[in-house]
């Protein structure tokens, strides 16, 4: 995999073993500014990788390190998660400044990426996350419009489920228990209903738990045949 070096200044010691993938979006005019800031000692953010909307891949931290890409953030009871994970970001203006679908460049080199760092350090489909399912309270990345299907269908990602759905009629309490046992913080409810939305249900966000998201929610917390 070609790759570009540039280096970043902004890491320390990880604390723990690499479990996790979380993907970005750099929320920012251009590609150039996403580096600089990225690799700006006084800017005090990195990750570990950044692709371009041409499928550039630019590594910042080496994966032994610990990049400062996720912030506060909270998944399936850590809440340390730059030491557990290895942080993406891919070059997308977001929603402040004219978020766009991103490239099928963009995509097919983050694919064997997100495969190698996936297999190397064994992490599992569920958490290959976004930065909105760390932090629903904070963050909107990678967005409604990352294809997750993408992901899913080379099984580097859980898929949205679609098939054989129930609702199994949860109140609303009930649901955020599910919710906080499927991994999001619910301190918050109604962004991590917004977070579970974006990530399972990207169509409608509208931050109300219905029969839809819980039938989902369902199907994802259900164990599979292997």
């Amino acid at each position: 995999m070609d790759m570009v070096d540039r280096p970043s200044p902004n890491f320390n010691e990880r604390q723990m073993p690499v479990s996790m993938i979380v993907l970005h979006y750099t929320g920012m005019p251009t590609a150039e500014a996403a580096l600089e800031r990225m690799t700006a000692a006084s800017s005090e953010v990195s990750a570990h990788y950044c692709i371009d909307e041409a499928g550039t891949v630019y590594r910042l931290v080496d994966e032994e390190h610990r990049a400062w890409h996720a912030g506060k953030s909270y998944w399936r009871g850590m809440s340390d998660i730059n030491s557990a994970s290895v942080g993406i970001e891919l070059v997308n203006p977001g929603h402040e400044f004219g978020y766009r679908a991103f490239p099928d460049e963009q995509i097919a080199a983050l694919i064997p990426l997100l495969a190698d760092i996936k297999d190397r350090h064994g992490i599992s489909r569920g958490n290959v996350v976004g930065h909105s399912d760390i932090a629903p309270s904070r963050k909107e990345d990678p967005g409604e419009l990352f294809p997750w299907w993408e992901l899913a269908k080379r099984r580097l990602a859980l898929p949205s489920p679609t098939r054989d759905l129930m609702d199994p009629f949860w109140t609303d309490a009930g649901f955020l228990l599910a919710l906080e046992r499927f991994g999001y913080d619910v301190k918050d409810a109604k962004a991590a209903v917004i977070a579970f939305q974006r990530r399972f249900r990207p169509d409608l966000i509208d931050g109300i738990i219905d029969g839809e998201c819980r039938a989902k929610l369902l199907s994802l917390l259900l164990p599979r045949p292997q």
